[in-house]
């Protein structure tokens, strides 16, 4: 049993629950929270599998039901788990059948059951997700190239491209295609690392504030490959970027190979010193445009596939045509329908369809930023001007934050230019606001509300 777990029970003289009875008591007050055809739906065959280390794993019956919940459902599930237990501190869910034999151990055992989960959920030793493999990676015209770039490199780490520097926007699958590398390289023998450059720098900082700046580097040097995800944050943080320098080059002096991505190509990375753009450039680069119509269509008939159904395909062709954005724009829509699906326990219609993905597609490309701000201010009761002006009131901030928010993720627009159209700030500022805001949906629900009903008035 986990000793901070065992104390806080202790303290307040209760037995110990068992991971059972803590789901028990939680899905109790989760009914009372939702609609009873969302519970019936989303937490039928749901299941504590572990609680270690302060995070609870629930297990759940479907890879579309692990989605949901953690898109959806997170933040309710973590405010209940940790009124029941003030030790949780995170949520993580897997599929992990009731039937599983694994989880029949967990069932009446006290907390921390340690069960070789590897295959559901994120290794914390290297952070890989097991579900980043190259046979999930669905290749098309628009990310043959990096596919192909990406493969090479796993199969021949250190000597045919090293680094290799993904880009591309948010949406992409360069997390995929980066972790994908480093799965394979895992299953070889490997010992390989995935961090992004925002957990770097934490990690960096954390050991110069605590004096083990050595350890440091022992640990980021003991790996075999390295990927290093959206390294356009490293932007303006010097003692970082000198950090990431010496360390990659031990890695090429070594033959290890590293795997990088980013929004951009190298050459346009915001406040990045020269030395590192020029060891960023030197191996391979390759860019992950947005999906063609074919490559989407075929998208969505493989997450179909992994979820167990089939899609009519009038359907497939109907949202390959109209979702023109990113992969996860996708993954949203055909979740939607999944959902809609099977709270109605049928298949849906093609203009059934048609009307749902009306009802949450995203804004048109054609509004102008004045538009957006205009659009925004009239939802929170501000004056439009207010959002332009160098001002830190509570009530403006989240409305700026928002609109940051939506001009890069729904309009792709760079983050320098998101400042400058809304009063001359400076990216990094951007980068944080839309950080900000991607972090609150997490757990937010009435924000995740606001932004939806906000996209409805962008229609």
């Amino acid at each position: 049993m986990s000793t901070s777990i065992h104390s806080t029970v202790v303290a307040v003289g209760v037995q110990p629950l068992t991971a059972k009875q803590l789901w028990d008591d939680a899905l109790v007050n989760i009914e009372l929270s939702i609609t009873p055809a969302n519970f019936k739906t989303w937490f039928k065959d749901t299941h504590i599998v572990s609680v270690e280390s302060g995070t609870a794993t629930v297990g759940v019956p479907s890879v579309f039901v692990k989605d949901w919940l953690a898109d959806k459902f997170n933040g309710l599930i973590l405010k209940t788990l940790r009124e029941l237990s003030t030790h949780i501190r995170s949520v993580e869910y897997a599929v992990v059948p009731r039937n599983d034999r694994r989880t029949e151990k967990v069932e009446h055992s006290a907390f921390n059951p340690a069960l070789p989960l590897e295959e559901y959920y994120i290794n914390k030793s290297d952070n890989l997700n097991p579900r980043y493999v190259f046979d999930t990676f669905v290749v098309g015209p628009f990310n043959a190239l990096a596919h192909t770039a990406a493969k090479t490199v796993a199969e021949k780490p250190g000597i045919a491209y090293n680094p290799l520097f993904v880009y591309g926007k948010t949406g992409h699958g360069k997390t995929h295609l980066i972790q994908a590398v480093g799965n394979h390289l895992k299953r070889t023998g490997r010992k390989v690392f995935y961090a992004t450059s925002e957990r770097f720098t934490v990690d960096y900082f954390n050991a110069l504030q605590n004096g083990t700046a050595n350890s440091f580097k022992d640990k980021y040097r003991q790996y075999d490959a390295l990927m290093m995800d959206d390294v356009q944050f490293l932007a303006n943080k010097e003692k970082t970027q000198e950090e990431l320098f010496h360390l990659f080059n031990a890695f090429h002096d070594n033959n290890k190979q590293i795997v990088f991505s980013s929004d951009v190509p190298p050459h346009l990375l915001p406040h990045m010193e020269d030395r590192l753009r020029s060891r960023f450039s030197q191996g391979m680069i390759v860019d992950i445009p947005p999906p063609d119509p074919e490559s989407r269509g075929a998208i969505l008939k493989a997450k179909a596939a992994q979820n167990g159904i089939t899609l009519d395909e009038a359907v497939v062709n109907h949202l390959s045509q109209t979702i023109e954005g990113n992969i996860r724009e996708l993954e949203g829509a055909l979740n939607t329908i999944l959902c809609q699906s099977q709270l109605l326990g049928r298949t849906l219609s093609l203009d059934e369809v048609k009307q749902l993905i009306k009802n949450s597609m995203r804004p048109r490309k054609s509004l102008a930023v004045s538009e957006i701000v205009d659009k925004v201010a009239r939802f929170y009761d501000i004056e439009s001007a207010s959002i332009y002006e160098k001002t830190r009131r509570k009530e403006i901030i989240k409305p700026r934050q928002l609109i940051m928010y939506i001009l890069r993720e729904d309009f792709h627009v760079s983050y320098p230019a998101i400042g400058q159209k809304l009063g001359g700030r400076d990216h990094t500022t951007v980068i944080h606001s839309c950080e900000k805001i991607k972090t609150n949906l997490r757990s937010d629900s009435s924000l995740e509300d606001e932004l939806g009903q906000i996209r409805a008035i962008l229609k």
